[in-house]
């Protein structure tokens, strides 16, 4: 399982180090680059849970699995209360790498076929989907305290006079 998901811009050190451009230029394509890890996180986390309902609904022994049944029953834990961050409009092209490299694992692990998997071809799957999801949360996380020393460091510009909220309108 190749999880290459590391960010292709890389953080350039100290925040206090940046141009003004440089330092709101690395702040968006972080902010870019965690709205794809988000994306790809909460389509793991979705097919973990109807991975979830399939080996439950073959546990029961009640006949054939249909996967379509499975999702149009909402079959599945409750929506979670989401991230405490507000939400932006965001962009993930089908072509992103990332996204890429999602459908390849789930194509090796058998994601498509999962209704005719016996129980070990479904723990694989299982295995694989949470341990994608654990390596782009963790990576989310990185994103995340990145983002906020950026965002720490444009506040501590304008709020110190470094800065001016003209050059915002410039923009």
């Amino acid at each position: 399982m190749n999880m290459t998901t590391n960010n292709p811009d890389q953080p350039s050190g100290d925040p206090a180090a940046l141009s003004l451009p440089d330092l709101r230029s690395e702040r968006d394509a972080q902010r870019k680059h965690e709205d794809a890890v988000s994306f790809v996180r909460r389509l793991a986390q979705g097919r973990l849970d109807l991975v979830t309902a399939v080996r439950r609904h073959k546990a029961d022994g009640t006949g054939e699995v249909s996967v379509a049944e499975i999702v149009r029953s909402g079959v599945g834990p409750a929506p979670s209360t989401g991230s405490a961050r507000p939400p932006r409009d965001t962009e993930v092209s089908a072509d992103h790498p990332l996204l890429t490299e999602f459908d390849a694992l789930c194509d090796q692990l058998g994601f498509d076929n999962m209704a005719d998997l016996d129980e070990a071809g479904l723990q694989a799957l299982e295995s694989g989907l949470k341990a994608f999801e654990s390596q782009q949360s963790e990576i989310r996380r990185q994103l995340f305290d990145r983002i906020d020393a950026l965002t720490a460091e444009l506040v501590r510009r304008y709020r110190d006079g470094d800065a001016s909220v003209d050059t915002l309108l410039q923009n």
